[in-house]
């Protein structure tokens, strides 16, 4: 994934009308922050963050009608540097005369827009987030369980792509087979999405490569998805131990981002697809309040306190 974005597809993902400036579309934006001056137009550059998207909402507009015109003229060829990506004007409002003057010599581009500022810095934010994001690529298979995105893991050779295929075939969706791009969207959310070269697509030993959206459909796939859940196919030993209550809690940090974690034994006759189904309709639950460990530690517990006062009762006799 590159480390930057065009202007031009800025302005297609986020529907932005070119005001000025068609001819220099092709500049690059590089960070995902986005900057609303207020100093500058106070004359106040010594930390102007020209490398963000300069964003002039109503406040700023108004602001600068109150300045002269030499004023204006010095802020915004000031403002006007080679980093600075293009100009972004919101609500509809006029264009500043010396704006555009600026603008047109250091060849930056003024986009419009009829949000309010702060709908459309929400709207750029996110999309850029997501492009400009760190990407990390893990080993693995990233697959839709009935809207839980989860993730795979295992060493080579343990069936992770076999096991997608049977949950495929079983409804649920693709979307990553044997490499897995990752990126942190959030503190909270972490993306997965498969390669370019290998979209649709699985590797399954003994028959090579297959097509999953040509042998089971468009609905057999997704192009990226939200990552709820890893499951560690582990292969199974007798001195392994591995959880049976569902209460250790188990997790894995990646990109920042904290997810739950579950290892499953890999045995001859269990049905990972089944029990892989199973773990994310369980973490689907337990999302909406419901947690059978729980459950299970209530009865328990009120089944002991009964067979306990019925000790009791026989003892008094």
């Amino acid at each position: 994934m590159p480390n930057h974005v065009t202007v031009q597809e800025l302005v297609d993902k986020v529907r932005l009308k070119v005001l000025q400036g068609e001819d220099y579309l092709g500049r690059t934006i590089t960070t995902s922050d986005i900057s609303r001056p207020a100093l500058e137009f106070a004359g106040y550059f010594k930390h102007y963050p020209a490398m963000r998207i300069q964003l002039l909402g109503i406040t700023e507009i108004s602001f600068s009608k109150d300045l002269t015109h030499d004023q204006m003229v010095e802020y915004m060829t000031r403002m006007c540097t080679p980093q600075t990506p293009c100009f972004v004007i919101s609500t509809n409002l006029p264009i500043p005369a010396e704006l555009k003057t600026a603008a047109e010599e250091a060849h930056i581009p003024i986009l419009g827009t009829h949000l309010t500022s702060s709908q459309i810095l929400s709207n750029m934010t996110s999309y850029l987030l997501g492009r400009l994001a760190p990407r990390k690529s893990l080993h693995g298979v990233l697959v839709d369980i009935s809207g839980v995105g989860v993730l795979i893991t295992g060493d080579s050779g343990v069936g992770k792509s076999e096991t997608a295929l049977e949950l495929v075939r079983r409804g649920h969706r693709l979307v990553a087979d044997d490499r897995v791009e990752v990126y942190a969207r959030d503190e909270q959310t972490l993306i997965g999405t498969a390669p370019a070269i290998l979209q649709h697509l699985m590797e399954i030993r003994g028959i090579g490569i297959i097509d999953v959206s040509t042998l089971y459909g468009t609905g057999a796939i997704m192009p990226v998805d939200n990552i709820s859940l890893i499951v560690h196919l582990e292969t199974w030993t007798p001195d392994t131990k591995f959880d049976r209550l569902g209460d250790r809690g188990d997790t894995q940090t990646i990109q920042g981002v904290i997810l739950p974690k579950v290892s499953v034994p890999v045995k001859t006759g269990r049905n990972l697809a089944i029990i892989i189904e199973s773990a994310a309709m369980n973490y689907r639950a337990e999302t909406m309040g419901y947690d059978a460990t729980k459950t299970f530690d209530e009865n328990l517990n009120r089944l002991i306190k009964q067979n306990s006062a019925r000790d009791s009762k026989e003892q008094g006799k």
